[in-house]
């Protein structure tokens, strides 16, 4: 079996970037997608992303010899139903969701598990849609692969080097083991940061102070409380025992926490920050994790008009593309006057040596 035709149902931006890659790394492949969206459906067609754009999930779809789910997590369970009337006999199934529990068992009640290989690719953005897909966005990050228990294997190890050409880090789990992983490190994360922001919005007066002055700190951890509602709300009812479970171990570790502060035990909370820290520094900067890495750095320069535009107009003559730039006006933790923040770590690395070069002060992080 040979990988020749790709389908794909929906295209925002995991779906969208993953395409973008098979079109990056295997230009032959011809791609076919269907999206609601007929726009951005058309607008993939034009930059030559997708070959054939479908209108409907349909009998198009016996061509493909991979079809990849890329719809919400809850909608994806309604286009197995249509595909397999469809599919070759040899098709792999895949999807890109979250969680993997609830497809699994959804392929097992429709008996496709002889197709069915779930993925989950490990990256993504507070940016959501095709507008915001790129082709590197799984790069260097883990894809957990969840093979069902009656797949062939002769099709897991054609679907795991093929994701591995698409530069990503293929790593084969079972999918319960899975969706405790990711409800500890990825989809707690989330609640996290957005109860952090909705407590500060609860507490903050009416001067919005709170707001104001909130530090770099506090915008980088809640960072990703910018994600799709919609999205976080299906991974969330789709993960929920799993996340019952980390929580009540979680609401435990801030109890003890509270305990410490009420009965002045500083040795206890030393520890505790200890501890934190010794382990957060033993994950590597390039640890491909479900948040990927913010590259950014800081950089000192003499408040006067132009300034921004003189550092702006270095990099982009260089061919570095800026993601954003700010001034940091809470510099409770950072040591200088601009937060200037990259696409990728080449990026980064080119930016911090052209800025030195002509003198800046560069703080990294």
């Amino acid at each position: 079996m040979k990988i020749e035709t790709v389908g794909f149902v929906g295209l925002g931006l995991i779906g969208g970037s993953i395409a973008k890659a098979i079109k990056a790394f295997h230009p032959e492949i011809q791609i076919m997608a269907y999206m609601r969206t007929a726009d951005t459906l058309i607008e993939a067609a034009n930059e030559g992303t997708v070959d054939i754009a479908c209108t409907a999930v349909d009998g198009q779809f016996a061509a493909c010899d991979c079809i990849f789910l890329c719809a919400p997590v809850a909608t994806n369970a309604m286009y197995l139903e249509r595909l397999k009337p469809v599919i070759k006999a040899d098709c792999i199934l895949t999807d890109v969701g979250s969680t993997k529990t609830d497809i699994h068992e959804r392929v097992t009640a429709l008996e496709l598990e002889e197709h069915f290989i779930g993925g989950h690719p490990m990256a993504g953005s507070e940016k959501t849609g095709y507008a915001n897909a790129k082709p590197h966005l799984i790069e260097n990050a883990y894809y957990i692969i969840t093979p069902s228990s009656k797949v062939p294997q002769e099709a897991v190890d054609l679907f795991v080097p093929f994701i591995a050409s698409l530069k990503a880090l293929p790593l084969v789990l079972d999918y319960r083991r899975h969706d405790f992983i990711t409800a500890s490190v990825s989809h707690l994360p989330h609640l996290i940061a957005s109860s952090l922001v909705n407590l500060v919005q609860e507490l903050d007066g009416a001067d919005e102070l709170m707001k104001r002055i909130a530090a770099g700190g506090f915008k980088d951890i809640t960072r990703i409380a910018s994600s799709s509602p919609e999205m976080w709300e299906q991974i969330c009812m789709t993960n929920k025992e799993n996340l019952i479970r980390v929580l009540d171990c979680y609401l435990e570790q801030l109890t003890s926490v509270k305990k410490q502060l009420e009965e002045a035990d500083g040795n206890g909370l030393y520890r505790f920050f200890e501890t934190s820290r010794n382990y957060r520094n033993s994950i590597p900067d390039s640890s491909a994790g479900p948040i990927k890495k913010m590259y950014a750095f800081y950089c000192d320069m003499v408040d006067e008009a132009g300034g921004v535009a003189v550092l702006s107009t270095i990099l982009a003559a260089g061919g570095v593309s800026l993601k954003n730039i700010g001034i940091i006006h809470n510099r409770e933790f950072e040591e200088a006057v601009l937060k200037v923040e990259l696409y990728d770590e080449a990026s980064y690395e080119k930016a911090i040596a052209l800025l030195r070069k002509y003198r800046y002060t560069i703080y990294e992080r």
